[in-house]
């Protein structure tokens, strides 16, 4: 009889063990879409200041037509990317128009002296913070859940539930996202 109780208390341990691991790869995994979420809110808001900035900079530098189509063109990439490396190899291309938007507003004191260019310019500065901590919270939950999955007894179980690796949001090959882009005419 007493055998019996050991047994089952065993099994009850058990049993909240795996449901309490199962549980807590699905919360992992939960985590991680959260924060790509974050980041692909970011970016969004990023593409829709674009085109106000590219405006307000337009009226000033009207014959620079060509940085604005490549602007449009990156704002585009950018909203139709799919996945983390396509996202980053398309935000890395917009902040390299960005940049030479920016560098634009360099050659116009009126411009820089713009309320409306200041309030757009800061707003942009704000995004790309906010964009730096979505994606740095966003490859931590990465690396945990990536390392749940891979650990024991989280592997057990990933297979079972269609649990893969999460992908990384990495700057493309060669590149740094952290650093401001680079300007050249």
């Amino acid at each position: 009889m007493k055998n019996i109780i050991v047994l089952v208390i065993v099994a009850v341990l058990v049993t909240v063990l795996l449901v309490s691991v199962r549980n807590g790869l699905i919360r992992k995994e939960e985590t991680v879409k959260e924060q790509w979420s974050q980041i692909d809110t970011q970016l969004l808001r990023r593409t829709d200041l674009i085109p106000n900035l590219v405006e307000v900079v337009k009226g000033y530098a009207a014959h620079e037509k060509e940085i604005f189509e490549q602007v449009a063109e990156a704002r585009s990439r950018l909203l139709n990317a799919k996945g983390p490396a396509a996202k980053a190899e398309a935000s890395a291309a917009m902040n390299d128009w960005l940049g030479r938007v920016l560098a634009i507003a360099e050659n116009y004191p009126a411009l820089r002296a713009s309320e409306n260019f200041t309030r757009l310019q800061d707003e942009l500065a704000g995004t790309e913070n906010r964009i730096a901590v979505a994606r740095t919270r966003y490859n931590e939950a990465v690396k945990d859940f990536n390392a749940s999955i891979r650990g024991f007894p989280g592997s057990l179980f990933a297979p079972g539930l269609g649990l893969k690796t999460a992908e990384y949001f990495q700057p493309p090959a060669g590149r740094n996202l952290v650093e401001p882009p680079k300007v050249k005419f």
